[in-house]
């Protein structure tokens, strides 16, 4: 599954004002995402994570390129340590909830995105994937239902809408720019708000 480079493109123009030398280091690595270079972002992430380890954004970035490169067990696995060590980012989760929606695991996603909501209660994207998740949810149980008993004139009308409303839809992965991490919380400044 492939997160859109697109919401990737703007980071926070304030980003670690305190060391330039590490904000041109991620503004490197967001730039190479951006254009593609999926190998080369991943190779400067890991160089930087070597000297910054904890760097919530560069994290999060490389969970963005493994999820591109179709790596998404790697990806979880980053997006799964952010939400440990940064439990009210609901960024973290909603990408995890976009990669297990994306391989049929929509029990998983739901209780991601559920935690993204916790996390930030007016997150709109969480709102907006929950529903997403929860009409192919009712796809699928449509799909049984018609399965068990295949004249049942209600399911077949009800799975005929859910499969227009699905026909269009796409779940939304966090962009790299809506992480705000508090001062107190991390090393980092604030990143940007959300788009």
């Amino acid at each position: 599954m492939a997160l859109p480079r697109f919401f990737a493109a703007l980071i926070a123009g304030a980003m670690l004002a305190s060391s330039p030398a590490l904000a041109a280091g991620i503004e490197e690595i967001r730039l190479q995402f951006q254009q593609g270079d999926l190998v080369g972002a991943l190779e400067s992430a890991d160089r930087y994570l070597a000297r910054n380890p904890r760097d919530a954004q560069v994290r999060f970035i490389k969970g963005l390129i493994l999820a591109d490169q179709d790596r998404p067990d790697e990806a979880i696995e980053i997006f799964g340590a952010l939400t440990e060590d940064y439990p009210e980012l609901p960024e973290p989760y909603n990408n995890l909830a976009v990669i297990h929606a994306a391989h049929g695991r929509y029990q998983t996603a739901l209780y991601s995105l559920e935690m993204a909501i916790r996390a930030h209660p007016g997150y709109a994207t969480a709102y907006e994937n929950l529903g997403d998740i929860r009409a192919r949810m009712a796809s699928e149980a449509y799909e049984t239902a018609l399965a068990l008993d295949s004249g049942n004139a209600t399911a077949q009308a009800k799975l005929k809408l859910m499969r227009t409303l699905l026909a269009d839809q796409t779940l939304k992965p966090a962009a790299t720019q809506s992480i705000r991490i508090e001062p107190q919380t991390a090393p980092d400044p604030s990143w940007a708000q959300e788009r």
